[in-house]
C-alpha cells in the first residue's frame, strides 16, 4: 500500500464543491486580516485573476458588508497582459475593480498591479520595483494562486526557472488559446504578460493554489505527485514549506488518493467503488473483465475484494453484469418490457422529454444519436436553448446575413430605404470595430438570430417541430461579452415555467463542467436550482433526469449508468445535425484547447466509447452516448 503523504507532495484539501471551497478562502483571508488588524499592523495580500478566485471575491465583498475592514491591507497582484489599457474589457485593472476593489475599503495607494501601458523600455525598472515594494513590506503574507493548464501560476510559463523575479514574459501558445474567449479570438490576445516571477512568489509567507472543475484535474495530479520540473512551475511549491492546494472534487479526481483509494487506504468496497476499480484493474492488465483472475487483484492492492467475494469469478460476474445493464437502445424505455435491469423505464409511453442544450448546438453535438432515437420512438422531445449563443458567432456571418436583409426587404418589415440603411450601419460597425470591443445590439441581434435558425434547422434534421424548440435567452448571458453576469433568480424561474409547462417524465441537462467557458456550469445550476423548487410536485416524482457531455469530455466507464449505442447510419444522421449549425463548422470561434471539428470530436469520443466497452468484453458497437442519472 502507497503512502498518501508521501504520493501528495504538497498538502491538499478537497471539499464538495468550489462554491464551498471559495468560502474557506476567504474566511483565512478574513481571519488574517483581522488578526493582523487587532495587533495594529499591515496584511500583504498577493492576489490572482481568472475565473478560479472570482467566487473568493465575491464573500469577500460579503464578509466586508458584514463588518470586515480592508484598511490596512496592501495587495499586489500576479500579471497583466501586455500591452493592456486599463479600462480594457480585458484588463486585470478592471477585473479586480469589478470582482472586489470597488466593494471594499481598501486605500487606492494600497492597490498594486503590474502596469500594461508601460513602454517596453520601461518595464524592467517597473518589475524592479515592484518586487522592491513587495520586500519593503516585509514580503507577501498570503499569496493566492490559480493554475494554469500548462501548469503555470501567475504568467510563468513551462521553462521558468524557480529563481525567476518579476519581469516581462512571451506567453504560451497554450495560454493563448485558453485566453481566446476573453479576447473574441486568439488573434487578438496579447502576446506578452508582465508577471511576477515563481521566486517572487515562493518568498511569500504561505500560499493557497486552488482549482475547480475536471478539466484541471490532470494538471493538479502532476503539481501534487510529480517530480518538480520547470516544465511545470507550479511543481516548484513543493518546495515551499507552507502551501496547501484547496480543490472541489472535480479538480482532485485525478489524485491517486481520490482516482484510485484502494492503493493508499483500506477501502469500504461499495458498489459504486468495487465497479471503478475492476474498470481501472481491466485498463492495467489489458485484459476484459471475464478473464481476470485472482493474481491481477491480489497484484493490485485489491486482495480485500476476493476476500469479500470469494474469488475473482465472482466479482467478474458482478461488475459485468452492471456494466451489460447499463447498455439500451431504448433510452425513453422499452415499452411491454421487463425494465428492471434497464436504465429507464417502459412505463408510461410515450414520454415527454426536455433536452436543455447551453448553447444552441450542444443538443445535437452531445446527445444527437439518442435526441433522434428518442422522436424515432415517438417520445415527445422538446429542446431548451438556454442561452442565444449570440457572443460565438464570426463578424463575417453576420455581415453575410446583413446583406440578405438589405436584399430581402420585408425580412425585418423594413422599406428597401431602411433595410440599406440597416445594412450600411452593421457595415460600419464591423468596420469601425477594434479587436475586443463588445457588439452593439443590432449586431448581437443578427449572430442571436443566426444561431436560432441553425438550431431549428438542427431540431427539424431530427424530426423535431418548431413550435417544440424552445428558446430561452436566459438574462445571465446577455451581455454581449464572454463575462456573464452571475446566476439570478429570473434565470432559474425561466427553468421552472418550462418543467412546469411541460411536465416532463425525463430531462436531459449537460453535464459538461469542463466547458472553458463556464456557460455550462451555470446552466447547470440553474436546472438543479429549478429541480430543487419542484421536485416535492407529484408529477415531478416520476421524472428521471439524465446528465450528457459533450465536446470536452465524456464520462468515465465507471460512471456510466445509460449507455445508448449508435449505428453507422445513426452515427451519420448525428453530423447531418450537427452540420446544420453552419456558423460553428469548419472553425468556431471558441474552440477551447481542441482545433478539431465539434462533428469530429463528437464522433471520436463516440467511438471511443464503444470501444472501451468492447475493450472491456462487451459487445462490439459502431458508437456510444453516455449518460449518468441525477437523483434528486
Amino acid at each position: 500500500m502507497l503512502d498518501q503523504k508521501e504520493i501528495e507532495k504538497i498538502p491538499v484539501k478537497i471539499f464538495g464543491n468550489s462554491d464551498a471551497a471559495s468560502t474557506f478562502v476567504a474566511n483565512e483571508i478574513a481571519d488574517l486580516i483581522n488578526h493582523r488588524s487587532a495587533l495594529g499592523k499591515h496584511v500583504v495580500l498577493g492576489l490572482a485573476t481568472g475565473s478560479t478566485p472570482t467566487k473568493v471575491y465575491s464573500e469577500l465583498v460579503r464578509l466586508h458588508k458584514a463588518g470586515l475592514s480592508f484598511s490596512n491591507v496592501i495587495t499586489f497582484n500576479l500579471d497583466e497582459y501586455f500591452p493592456m489599457a486599463a479600462d480594457w474589457l480585458q484588463s486585470y485593472v478592471r477585473f479586480m475593480n469589478e470582482h472586489l476593489f470597488n466593494h471594499i475599503n481598501i486605500p487606492k495607494a494600497n492597490i498594486h498591479i503590474p502596469d500594461g501601458t508601460l513602454s517596453k523600455d520601461q518595464v524592467a525598472g517597473f518589475c524592479k520595483e515592484y518586487d522592491q515594494q513587495i520586500a519593503n513590506l516585509g514580503g507577501i503574507d498570503l499569496q493566492i494562486l490559480g493554475v494554469g493548464r500548462t501548469g503555470h501560476i501567475g504568467f510563468n510559463e513551462p521553462g521558468s526557472s524557480e529563481r525567476s523575479v518579476t519581469r516581462m514574459i512571451t506567453l504560451d501558445q497554450v495560454t493563448r488559446i485558453d485566453a481566446a474567449s476573453d479576447f473574441f479570438s486568439e488573434e487578438n490576445v496579447p502576446k506578452k504578460a508582465i508577471t511576477m516571477g515563481v521566486g517572487t512568489i515562493l518568498q511569500s509567507k504561505r500560499i493557497i493554489m486552488m482549482a475547480w472543475g475536471e478539466g484541471k484535474g490532470h494538471i493538479i495530479k502532476k503539481a501534487v505527485e510529480g517530480p518538480i520540473t520547470d516544465q511545470i512551475p507550479s511543481t516548484f511549491l513543493q518546495k515551499h514549506n507552507n502551501t496547501l492546494v484547496v480543490l472541489d472534487e472535480a479538480a482532485a479526481s485525478q489524485l491517486t488518493a481520490v482516482k484510485t483509494p484502494w492503493l493508499v487506504n483500506s477501502c469500504e468496497w461499495t458498489d459504486k467503488l468495487i465497479r471503478r476499480a475492476v474498470v481501472w484493474l481491466c485498463q492495467q492488465v489489458k485484459k476484459p473483465i471475464l478473464k481476470l483472475t485472482n493474481h491481477d487483484y491480489m497484484e493490485h492492492g485489491m486482495g480485500d475484494v476476493i476476500t469479500e467475494f470469494g474469488s475473482a469469478y465472482q466479482v467478474n460476474i458482478k461488475v459485468f453484469n452492471d456494466l451489460q445493464h447499463t447498455i439500451t437502445g431504448w433510452p425513453g424505455g422499452k415499452p411491454q418490457a421487463d425494465d428492471k435491469n434497464r436504465p429507464e423505464r417502459a412505463n408510461p409511453y410515450p414520454k415527454k422529454a426536455i433536452i436543455f442544450s447551453p448553447h444552441p448546438d450542444d443538443d445535437v453535438i452531445s446527445m444527437g444519436g439518442t435526441f433522434i432515437r428518442l422522436v424515432d420512438h415517438k417520445h415527445e422531445v422538446h429542446v431548451a436553448y438556454q442561452t442565444s449563443g449570440n457572443i460565438a458567432v464570426f463578424d463575417e456571418d453576420a455581415i453575410r446575413f446583413a446583406d440578405f436583409v438589405r436584399d430581402f426587404n420585408n425580412a425585418f418589415g423594413f422599406s428597401r430605404e431602411d433595410a440599406l440603411a440597416f445594412y450600411n450601419k452593421v457595415v460600419k460597425t464591423l468596420r469601425d470595430k477594434k479587436p475586443g470591443d463588445v457588439d452593439t445590439p443590432e449586431l448581437l441581434m443578427i449572430k442571436g438570430l443566426i444561431r436560432r435558425g441553425e438550431a431549428k434547422a438542427g431540431c427539424r434534421s431530427a424530426g423535431i417541430p418548431d413550435e417544440q424548440a424552445h428558446f430561452l435567452d436566459m438574462p445571465f448571458y446577455e451581455t454581449g461579452t464572454v463575462k456573464k453576469k452571475p446566476l439570478g433568480e429570473a434565470d432559474i424561474q425561466i427553468i421552472v415555467d418550462l418543467i412546469t409547462k411541460i411536465k416532463p417524465h425525463q430531462i436531459y441537462a449537460a453535464g459538461d463542467l469542463s466547458d472553458p467557458h463556464g456557460t455550462h456550469r451555470v446552466c447547470l445550476a440553474a436546472i438543479y436550482q429549478a429541480i430543487d423548487r419542484l421536485k416535492h410536485e407529484p408529477w415531478m416524482k416520476d421524472c428521471y433526469v439524465w446528465l450528457y457531455r459533450g465536446a470536452w469530455q465524456e464520462w468515465d466507464i465507471d460512471q456510466i449508468e445509460m449507455a445508448v449505442p449508435l449505428s453507422p447510419d445513426e452515427l451519420m444522421r448525428k453530423r447531418r445535425a450537427i452540420f446544420k449549425h453552419q456558423s460553428q463548422k469548419d472553425s468556431a470561434l471558441f474552440p477551447g484547447n481542441d482545433k478539431r471539428e465539434f462533428w469530429v470530436r463528437a464522433e471520436d469520443r463516440n467511438h471511443a466509447t464503444a470501444n472501451a466497452y468492447n475493450q472491456l468484453g462487451l459487445a462490439e458497437y459502431e458508437a456510444i452516448e453516455a449518460f449518468v442519472r441525477y437523483k434528486f
